[in-house]
């Protein structure tokens, strides 16, 4: 169920099949020069969708910003501040519940440490203000990863790289511009830089010359059925709790 799709009469029907939604956040950062700006946004929005033809849920539009630090300084970049990420969660979360959702699946395509946890730390509030709701905060990047190990063969693979690459080769072949080169930025141990283009000049952090869409598509396959074992286990997880 594709909440921007619908109307008023099909979300009402909706909750009769389920208390889940799923909320996909992204971002508009650089992914080299072969990725578009929205990579995190479609891969996290694509595999909600997936997920909704085999089980009933809810998936929300994405959030198409995040906090992006490590990429400020490259040309695209968009970033949100982590207070204004956390309460935009909080408040989308808060509505939902008003309209009687129960159960929330935030995943984010962007991978940022400071993104993630804010949205982690959001959640963590949320459970505190509301004991009636359950909530689940991943990163599409890990659940790509833990998946990967015997598919791709970048080590330390992590951004703009054959994971990624691969999963836009997939779904969004039309957006990809070429293949990119293999990179991994080189910044300075314990220390902060102001630009960190300067360390890491093509926004690459693996070797996307490695990938295919054959294995998009398997990662893809697996990060669906991640989500759809995540929303499962919410909806048994929160009727414990009330019993």
């Amino acid at each position: 169920m594709i909440i921007e799709e619908m109307t008023m009469a099909e979300f009402f029907e909706g909750l009769k099949l389920t208390r889940t939604v799923y909320i996909p956040f992204g971002s508009i950062e650089e992914h080299g020069s072969h990725l578009p700006l929205s990579t995190d946004t479609i891969q996290a929005y694509e595999v909600g969708k997936k997920a909704a033809r085999r089980i009933p849920l809810f998936v929300a539009p994405p959030i198409h910003y995040g906090n992006c630090r490590s990429t400020s300084c490259h040309p695209g970049t968009i970033s949100i501040s982590t207070a204004t990420l956390k309460g935009l969660l909080k408040d989308l979360i808060r509505s939902f519940r008003a309209q009687g959702l129960k159960n929330f699946i935030v995943l984010s395509g962007h991978a940022g440490g400071a993104h993630c946890m804010a949205l982690q730390d959001a959640g963590e509030e949320l459970i505190v203000e509301f004991a009636d709701i359950t909530v689940a905060v991943v990163t599409e990047f890990n659940l790509a990863k833990d998946a990967g190990r015997e598919i791709i063969v970048t080590s330390g693979d992590a951004h703009a790289g054959e994971i990624e690459t691969s999963r836009i080769m997939h779904t969004h072949p039309h957006l990809v511009k070429g293949k990119g080169e293999r990179e991994f930025p080189q910044f300075p141990r314990g220390i902060l830089v102001r630009n960190k283009r300067n360390f890491w000049p093509n926004g690459v952090w693996g070797d996307p010359t490695q990938a295919t869409p054959e294995k998009g598509r398997l990662l893809e396959e697996h990060i669906v059925d991640e989500i759809v074992n995540l929303a499962l286990g919410l909806t048994n997880f929160q009727e414990e709790q009330i019993e």
